[in-house]
């Protein structure tokens, strides 16, 4: 994608007793210091430059661009209600943290910044203040009005799509009905062409059930529901497959994909991240503004210690702007 968009990326530096911040600090080392704008507490991100050892100035998100060189990080200020100790995840605070995020996203569709990456929340955390909170995916999908999110997940040329997300294990075959598989379908052809500029994309569909069902044997579903939308998309034109058994559809056996669709989280994601951990990138398909984020969680024990690694980070942001157009 080209565009003459050149406003900063968004970051939403995520649970500040995990790595958020310190992800955040190494940017201050990179060529994205003057291209990106973090949403923190300015506070918590110099406690831990210190706590870390780094040499990093904090400037208002205000400031140009040639002034964020390197040791520099540009900080739109969200302040926390108490101050955050590493490894302790503090309930007070969820709802500023849920605040950020929704600035972080206003101001993409506002048109004031190009895109928004986002580094990870304590999700229990967030549910211990007493807000419903299942992920990033679901919540920006709400703040945006967008009916079906669709998670994706890319490492280099590898690309895992999720039918569904955050859910129990148990409510999965009630929840894909045939008309959510539509949807999910439409949402991911769609996007792989405008965001990826693939033309004709080509898809595998992932069974639900072990060997895809075992021709009714091991489930029902693979027949009953999967199959039949597959065919109705074959039928438009649309390259697909399966649905093909899980521990084939990501083997040579199986073919090109372009995207490979999962039923599950579980089921397509272990995959991806033992391809790709520590480089993929999570990617919000179906939004009417760009959003990745890392492939990892808050990372509680080691944050502040100094083995937070950036490079999920750097991946997400480098996707956020190639998608993006800056």
């Amino acid at each position: 994608m080209t565009s003459t968009n050149r406003n900063p990326l968004v970051i939403t530096a995520g649970e500040p007793a995990g790595i958020g911040p310190d992800l955040c600090l190494a940017l201050a080392q990179t060529q994205w210091s003057d291209r990106v704008v973090v949403i923190a507490d300015p506070e918590i991100l110099e406690s831990r430059a210190r706590q870390l050892g780094v040499n990093v100035t904090i400037l208002s998100s205000g400031a140009k661009k040639e002034s964020a060189t390197n040791h520099c990080l540009r900080v739109l200020r969200q302040p926390l209600v108490n101050a955050s100790v590493c490894g302790m995840p503090d309930p007070a605070n969820a709802k500023s943290l849920l605040d950020g995020l929704k600035r972080a996203v206003k101001g993409c569709i506002d048109g004031n910044f190009s895109g928004l990456i986002t580094a990870p929340l304590q999700k229990s955390t967030i549910n211990d203040a007493g807000i419903s909170f299942t992920g990033h995916t679901e919540y920006v999908a709400e703040l945006t009005s967008t009916q079906t999110p669709v998670m994706l997940l890319v490492a280099d040329a590898m690309r895992v799509a999720l039918a569904s997300t955050h859910m129990p294990l148990r409510q999965v075959p009630d929840y894909l009905t045939k008309d959510r598989l539509r949807n999910v379908i439409e949402v991911l052809h769609a996007d792989l062409i405008a965001k990826f500029d693939i033309s004709d994309p080509e898809i595998v569909v992932c069974g639900l059930n072990p060997h895809a069902g075992e021709s009714g044997h091991l489930g029902a579903e693979d027949a009953a529901v999967i199959e039949p939308v597959i065919n109705e998309y074959q039928l438009r034109g649309v390259i697909i497959r399966g649905p093909l058994p899980a521990d084939t559809a990501f083997t040579p056996a199986a073919g090109h994909a372009d995207a490979v669709l999962a039923m599950y989280h579980d089921q397509g994601l272990p995959v991806l991240k033992y391809a790709g951990f520590g480089k993929a990138v999570n990617v919000t398909l179906g939004l009417p503004i760009i959003r990745t984020s890392v492939d990892h969680g808050t990372a509680l024990d080691i944050a502040g210690t100094g083995k937070a690694d950036a490079g999920s980070m750097i991946a997400a942001i480098e996707l956020a702007a190639k998608l993006a157009g800056v």
